[in-house]
């Protein structure tokens, strides 16, 4: 019953984690578009204080959008704020970290073959490294760096480098991307929390006030919001990471990470000039370009051993029984009908393997998670040796050729 009640706190979590993250990035997606698509009013328009205006057609309807240089001459009576997808998103995510990676610390944040930390001392180091990066990011936004974006830009880049390159010293391969988009997620509501809300909120007054507003608060949450908007597609990335072990059981998947933070951000760079009416497509066409060379740099080559004869003796000398031996210590007490593990009541996914027979008609699926990626067995809780991956692989690739 612990591990269906602790299975069921993870479907729930996860379940609103995306769709409240679904609304943030939508409204954050909605209103760089907006912003950026405003046009010039007539006279009439621009006499009443209006900045902008547009028209749209959606959903059988016509709209008219309009934007205040200060604000209306008087407060409408119903205002919208954009403000609880922020709070939601960040509320559920750090629930679902906590769910995941503190309560199941042993499982989903501890790699003992990085460290040797205890749980307790695992978790306060993950708080520390998430609060000393939010602390610094608030800090370089009350520096003159921050009005230089392309500077700011390689600053806050070459931070998040070694941050991440610290993170992945301690803690599992997987917890180190999850980290990140903890730390930036904990940044953009951050921005929403401490910049953008007070902004608005000091603009509201000013006009229920009777008084014009100073702008400085209004740039400063638009500043704020230009970088939540930039990093809307790396944290999607983050998100589904753990889908894609060959990224961050890479050996050097903390940079590759990196790279892929700023793919992210230059493709996300591309639409945000064509809102602008700026239409780059150099500037996707490299993204994506740079996208793929990177999966090309990353992925498995076979390698071609200097003598073709020297893996044969081993591949022949390797019988079922000694691969049985491997895949039911490290595979079968999560991987079967019945788990022995602690952690799992049923097979993850419904991926079984009770028989010899069950792990030959798996042996492509093995043999990347296991011997490619080597992103299981979870964590290496079991503590599998690289000579038991090794002789694993050997026996497959010769299965392999058999069939």
């Amino acid at each position: 019953m612990e591990n269906y009640l602790f299975e069921l706190a993870h479907l729930v979590l996860r379940y609103f984690h995306v769709i409240a993250g679904i609304a943030w990035i939508g409204a954050s997606f909605y209103f760089a578009w907006l912003d950026n698509n405003l046009q010039t009013p007539p006279q009439w328009k621009i006499d009443k204080g209006i900045k902008g205006d547009l028209w749209a057609v959606h959903g059988g309807g016509f709209y008219e959008v309009a934007k205040y240089q200060n604000g209306p001459e008087q407060m409408p009576h119903t205002l919208h704020w954009f403000k609880w997808e922020a709070y939601t998103t960040w509320i559920t995510g750090i629930l679902l970290f906590s769910l995941l990676y503190y309560v199941g610390a042993d499982v989903y944040l501890i790699d003992n073959s990085k460290s040797e930390l205890s749980k307790f001392a695992a978790i306060g180091a993950s708080l520390g490294f998430i609060g000393l990066g939010y602390g610094v990011y608030r800090l370089l936004c009350k520096t003159p760096l921050v009005e230089n974006g392309k500077v700011f830009i390689a600053v806050v880049i070459g931070l998040l480098a070694l941050w991440t390159f610290g993170v992945d010293q301690l803690f599992s391969d997987r917890a180190v991307y999850i980290h990140v988009g903890a730390l930036i997620g904990t940044c953009m509501v951050g921005n929403v929390y401490h910049i953008i809300m007070p902004g608005q909120r000091y603009m509201v007054s000013e006009v229920e006030a009777g008084r014009i507003p100073d702008s400085a608060p209004g740039l400063k949450a638009k500043l704020c919001s230009i970088h939540n908007n930039y990093a809307t597609l790396p944290v999607v990335f983050i998100m589904l990471s753990n889908h894609f072990p060959y990224t961050y059981s890479h050996n050097f998947g903390w940079l590759i990470l990196i790279a892929l933070f700023g793919i992210g951000m230059w493709i996300r760079h591309y639409f945000n000039l064509k809102h602008q009416g700026v239409n780059k497509p150099s500037v996707l066409v490299s993204g994506i370009a740079a996208f793929f060379a990177l999966m090309l740099a990353i992925a498995p080559w076979p390698s071609t051993p200097t003598n073709a004869g020297e893996s044969a003796p081993l591949q022949a000398s390797i019988t079922d029984a000694q691969a049985w031996d491997i895949i039911s210590k490290h595979c079968t007490q999560c991987h079967s009908e019945t788990p022995t593990s602690a952690l799992f009541q049923t097979a993850p996914l419904g991926f079984k393997l009770d028989s010899i027979s069950d792990v030959k008609k798996a042996s492509t699926l093995i043999h990347t998670r296991a011997v490619i990626t080597k992103d299981m067995p979870l964590a290496n809780m079991t503590k599998m040796t690289d000579t038991e991956r090794e002789t694993l692989g050997a026996w497959l690739s010769a299965l392999k050729k058999e069939q």
